[in-house]
């Protein structure tokens, strides 16, 4: 089965086959062994190193986990996603693209954009705190803020709307 997953910027494209060790990742094969822990913990072995994911939690096609403790989000598309949109058929993530919720609750530092502003993708729109930490948040695509529903020094919740994007084209 084929997969196209994007984090941040990189498309990594994966291919797996059923019960093999081993997967092609864009383009090179790469062995790996994937277990759960008695405790839960997910463990991934690639080559000598292992790396432990936590956190998980999905909603549509985003995922989110910590992977080594770092917090990762990454939105994966499987052969059928792949297929629909290159039949020009909207997917659930091509649908919501103009929405960005709260990916951990936190605390709103700082509003980069307000109603009207045109914004690119990728672009920074937040600051958000979460874990003693700023995080940045981008825009998931080009057009102008429809919308915001929070303001500076606001505490939200995962998956809580912080703004809506008005997709160019």
């Amino acid at each position: 089965m084929r997969f196209e997953t994007k984090i941040g910027d990189e498309t990594i494209e994966i291919t797996l086959q059923n019960g093999e060790p081993a997967a092609t990742v864009n383009g090179k094969k790469t062995e790996f062994d994937y277990k759960v822990s008695d405790t839960g913990r997910h463990l991934l072995r690639i080559g000598n190193r292992v790396f432990r994911i936590d956190n998980i939690t999905k909603n549509g096609k985003s995922v989110e986990f910590t992977f080594n403790g770092e917090w990762v989000q990454a939105e994966v598309k499987n052969d059928q996603d792949l297929l629909l949109e290159k039949l020009g058929f909207k997917t659930d993530t091509a649908e919501s693209a103009g929405t960005l919720n709260a990916p951990m609750p936190g605390k709103i530092l700082e509003l980069l954009v307000k109603e009207g502003d045109t914004v690119e993708l990728g672009e920074p729109v937040a600051i958000l705190e979460a874990m003693k930490m700023e995080n940045e948040l981008k825009a998931p695509a080009s057009g102008t803020i429809s919308s915001v529903s929070v303001s500076e020094n606001m505490n939200v919740e995962k998956n809580q709307r912080l703004l809506e994007i008005t997709p160019r084209g």
